[in-house]
């Protein structure tokens, strides 16, 4: 986007502050490490500074892998961590709550919705190689929840090919609960995004 999303102003308060404020209202949820970019340092802080269940803000690595890792450091003593992104403004308590459930049941869940669209497989040409079947096929989100050694182990062995924390800890040969996400769970990457997160937050407060 040109900018650093998380701070941008989501009707009146900044888009990460949405996040944290899911997270003071979850009941089982405790603590909050808070992972940002060098730039964000002072910024995180300050808004930090509203939410006490905010314990620590550190600086996270240069990648998704690396900025879990230095959570992870921060948060030594507990038992269950729940990794969620912050661009995600519309999660809600009862999602980040639903994942601690879930992940009682086998150590470790994601949040996910399952595909409305036909997906295809293509090679590097662009050319189709398959159709998977849309029954079986769900979009992850976060929170991802985990019990922490389970986690921990995953970041002894990194895999350069995983694009969440899921899917290292798969790699290891643990289950991983998949649990209903939300439609209105969306990502912020682009201006577009950023209208609808809006959308849904108005409509929120609307009814």
């Amino acid at each position: 986007m040109g900018r650093d999303k998380l701070f941008l102003t989501l009707l009146d308060r900044p888009l990460l502050g949405w996040v944290l404020a899911a997270l003071q209202s979850t009941p089982s949820l405790s603590q909050v490490v808070l992972v940002v970019n060098g730039g964000n340092m002072e910024a995180a802080q300050q808004l930090a500074a509203n939410f006490p269940q905010v314990c620590a803000v550190c600086l996270g690595g240069e990648s998704r892998q690396g900025s879990v890792a230095a959570g992870l450091a921060q948060a030594r003593d507990w038992e269950w961590v729940a990794v969620l992104d912050g661009a995600r403004p519309c999660v809600t308590p009862d999602l980040v709550g639903r994942g601690l459930e879930a992940a009682r049941q086998t150590g470790a869940a994601v949040a996910a919705v399952p595909a409305v669209d036909t997906m295809k497989m293509v090679d590097e040409a662009g050319t189709v190689e398959s159709t998977p079947p849309r029954h079986r096929l769900w979009l992850a989100q976060t929170p991802q929840v985990f019990r922490r050694d389970i986690l921990a182990h995953a970041h002894l062995h990194p895999s350069t090919n995983a694009t969440d924390d899921a899917s290292m800890v798969e790699a290891l040969g643990y289950r991983v609960k998949v649990f209903m996400g939300s439609y209105d769970n969306i990502k912020v990457t682009n201006e577009e995004d950023l209208a609808v997160a809006e959308a849904i937050l108005r409509r929120r407060r609307e009814t």
